[in-house]
């Protein structure tokens, strides 16, 4: 069969053979990822087919992962911090800018993804998954079996679910949907309104069993409680293990995320780390990825790789009177920012 050299051609071509001239490095990669967010199978090809040594360890939000880079932890050369919190970590001096010499897959990015707000140009990062954060139910523990597609049930739950529900342990994931709720803008900068998601959050904290971001899979599967705050993938994999999960889209909103693979800046592998940055943009290798975590990724030619159940689940192929429903990241001024993270001490105190 012919080969026809297109663009997206050449480039496999010029990928397959910087693996092939890195086949038998001796080189080693430290990755840390979310927690249950990458196939170890996956790092296992990625050893075979470069001949790096890798490693992966694992954080449960981008506050933690934040923190730890600051204090100088970790000694990784790739992690995943999400869209909203890129520019943060750059204006923090904490990530490498990408050699794009080095990473000719980014020509196999789709069209939507090739130009992101938060890093327009990739300088800092590539995608890795994308996905939606709204939350499911169990329509066998909650009353009458069905709850409004709003974050109401949520932010204020009926009585007879105290203690059953479970919000993310984080404030990203927190105020933009309550700022959704309340019709806020969730980049405000006037303090009265911070007050008004301050004192939703505070109100609905005694109705937690708990605020974490670990877990949520098992917790639901098992129906150790009634709700949970959720990534639409994670609902996936809960709602193969239990029928009677509902992933909801509220009417108010839903956060659209992209999680991103970056450099640190403290990275010491640099090579190793923009050839699996470039691997990584490989269909059949995202693919991969996809499959395991349930999310949907940004590389063109990757959905015949990946499982038709994941298109057949409306919580992973959004349904069409539910697009406008999702928002995607906005970026935030420093001030707006400080109004958040005042309102996370106070909750978390």
């Amino acid at each position: 069969m012919k080969f026809r050299r297109t663009p997206i051609a050449r480039t496999l071509v010029a990928a397959s053979l910087l693996l092939a001239g890195s086949a038998h490095a001796d080189g080693t990669l430290h990755f840390a990822n979310w927690s249950d967010y990458f196939p170890p199978e996956l790092l296992k090809k990625f050893e075979k087919d470069t001949g790096i040594h890798a490693t992966l360890d694992s954080y449960d939000s981008n506050e933690t992962l934040l923190a730890k880079l600051k204090a100088g932890g970790g000694a990784y050369d790739v992690v995943v911090p999400s869209d909203s919190f890129i520019e943060i970590f750059v204006k923090e001096g904490l990530l490498q800018k990408l050699d794009k010499s080095q990473l000719p897959n980014l020509a196999n990015l789709k069209d939507k993804f090739k130009t992101l707000t938060y890093d327009p140009g990739h300088d800092y990062s590539v995608p890795y998954l994308w996905g939606t954060t709204g939350y499911s139910y169990d329509s066998a523990k909650v009353p009458g079996g069905k709850l409004d597609e709003s974050w109401k049930p949520f932010f204020e739950p009926p009585a007879e679910l105290k203690g059953k529900v479970v919000a993310l342990n984080s404030i990203e994931e927190l105020y933009a949907p309550a700022s959704y709720y309340l019709g806020v803008d969730e980049c405000t900068e006037d303090p009265k309104e911070a007050a008004k998601i301050q004192d939703l959050l505070l109100k609905q904290k005694p109705m937690l069993a708990m605020y974490n971001s670990d877990g949520t899979i098992e917790r639901m599967a098992a129906g150790e409680v009634s709700m949970h705050q959720q990534w639409n993938g994670a609902f996936h994999r809960a709602h193969a293990q239990r029928a009677s999960l509902v992933y909801v889209y509220p009417k108010e909103g839903v956060r659209l995320f992209i999680d991103n693979l970056t450099i640190p800046k403290d990275a010491t592998n640099i090579k190793e780390a923009h050839a699996f940055l470039n691997w990584m943009m490989q269909p059949e290798n995202i693919a991969l990825a996809s499959n395991f975590a349930k999310y949907n990724n940004a590389i063109e030619g990757s959905d015949k790789f990946m499982d038709k159940e994941l298109f057949d689940d409306p919580a992973i192929n959004t349904p069409a009177d539910k697009l406008d429903r999702l928002k995607p990241f906005k970026l935030c001024s420093p001030k707006a920012l400080q109004l958040r993270s005042k309102v996370w001490t106070k909750l978390k105190k």
